[in-house]
């Protein structure tokens, strides 16, 4: 096994909310993604084109810490992660990427209130976009992300999965959001 930064190295892992692509580039994980074929290529493609490398199938150090972090995250022994990440974007979308993981497990945030912190209120719009554009699902936690009022809107990895990870994460925390 090698960690070479010139490859975009992919693999499949299964998880309680469905399979999940991983993709990293040396020891920096840079894609979690729902592997349904459509929102994986998209994904995957962004990510490689971003960076200049095509995908190829294997294993590195980033993508089996992913695994053994997120199966404990899963089995609800982990609540926060500890892997390098390379999160290649716009610096706007970096800047929404950043506030997402100042977000607490077990809490949420709106579009509003990330715009907010970001000092333009009116971006909430712009605030949705990247969050939807992040590639790094679930570490990343745009599913943290609701609107105002706490309504769970959209979710690039499908409702169910969103309101299955904040559950979780309210389980674990000890929060009760939704009553």
């Amino acid at each position: 096994m090698t960690d070479r930064s010139d490859r975009l190295v992919t693999s499949r892992l299964d998880s309680p909310i469905g399979p999940l692509l991983l993709g990293a580039v040396g020891r920096s994980l840079c894609l979690v993604e729902y592997a349904e074929e459509s929102r994986a290529e998209r994904q995957l493609r962004r990510v490689g084109e971003r960076m200049g490398l095509g995908p190829c199938a294997g294993s590195s150090v980033a993508i089996d810490q992913t695994a053994e972090q997120l199966a404990e995250f899963f089995a609800g022994k982990r609540q926060g992660f500890s892997i390098p990440l390379e999160l290649m974007g716009t610096p706007f979308q970096q800047s929404v990427w950043a506030e997402l993981l100042k977000i607490p497990p077990g809490e949420t945030r709106s579009y509003g209130q990330i715009a907010r912190a970001l000092g333009d209120p009116a971006a909430t719009r712009a605030v949705g976009a990247a969050n939807g554009a992040n590639p790094i699902s679930i570490l990343v936690p745009c599913h943290r992300v609701v609107r105002t009022g706490g309504a769970l809107g959209g979710y690039g990895g499908g409702l169910d999965r969103k309101s299955w990870l904040l559950d979780h994460e309210q389980r674990m925390a000890g929060v009760t959001l939704f009553a």
